[in-house]
């Protein structure tokens, strides 16, 4: 068997050139629509980093309430004073203020969100306004690193957005505060025994005392000396019923004596 073999035909090279030279302006209209795709993308991070920036107008400080330092207990409450003056020629809103612990390392990291406040308030121009806030921190962070952070969310009267981070610092949580512990508690009860005992002590040492004074203090005859008196008028009494004094022991009277004495006597 014979093969022959044929040129291709050059209308076919022609339909393939046309086909190539069609394909080459597809992939030139694809390039634009990436281009505008990653400008687009920049200018989002262009607007995000533009959000994240405070108003040069504008002038922000914290106060620490409750504690009165950043040494802040874990599990309680924490209160903070935000406050935002206007300096420029329009009003600021306030919008919100949120905080939340970051990695130190790493501050894209979040260890705990704290609650988003919304406020909604005007600053005027040349006026200054303080917003209250407050966070609590869980009480399984004490004794830990952690950056705070505490942000101001407002814009202006053009609808401009603007953040300040009026805090941003690495703090070290403290313990929790819990009160009367079980050792300060018998360390109480010890020294409350301890006074107890000495008072008892000193008591008894004073009672004792006393005894030995009673003991050894003398006694004292006590005699009797009735009712006689130098200025007694004896003469309404009859000289029969004078008693005499006697040195010695004077004999008892028998019935039939007194008896006769009364009769003399009447």
């Amino acid at each position: 068997m014979i093969a022959f073999a044929e040129e291709d035909n050059l209308e076919g090279e022609d339909g393939e050139e046309a086909s190539v030279e069609s394909d080459e302006p597809a992939a030139t209209e694809n390039e634009p629509t990436d281009a505008t795709a990653a400008e687009q993308t920049d200018k989002e991070e262009e607007e995000e980093e533009e959000k994240l920036k405070p108003s040069p107008d504008a002038e922000s400080s914290i106060l620490f309430v409750t504690p009165t330092s950043t040494d802040l207990p874990a599990g309680k409450p924490v209160r903070v004073l935000v406050g935002l003056t206007n300096n420029g020629d329009k009003n600021f809103i306030v919008d919100t203020i949120d905080a939340a612990f970051h990695y130190p390392q790493d501050y894209s990291y979040y260890f705990q969100n704290f609650t988003v406040v919304k406020y909604d308030s005007v600053v005027e121009q040349n006026k200054q306004m303080t917003f209250d806030y407050v966070f609590t921190p869980s009480d399984s962070f004490s004794s830990r690193p952690f950056t705070l952070t505490v942000n101001l969310n407002y814009k202006d009267a053009d609808g401009k957005v603007f953040q300040d981070a009026v805090f941003n610092e690495t703090i070290t949580m403290g313990e929790p505060d819990e009160g009367l512990d079980g050792e300060t508690f018998f360390l109480y009860v010890f020294l409350a025994a301890m006074v107890v005992l000495m008072i008892v002590g000193i008591q008894q040492l004073l009672i004792s005392f006393g005894k030995k004074k009673h003991l050894l203090k003398p006694k004292r005859n006590i005699v009797e000396t009735g009712t006689q008196k130098a200025d007694v008028d004896m003469d309404w009494i009859p000289k029969q019923s004078h008693m005499k004094k006697s040195p010695g022991r004077s004999p008892k009277s028998s019935p039939r004596q007194r008896k006769r004495g009364n009769a003399e006597n009447a």
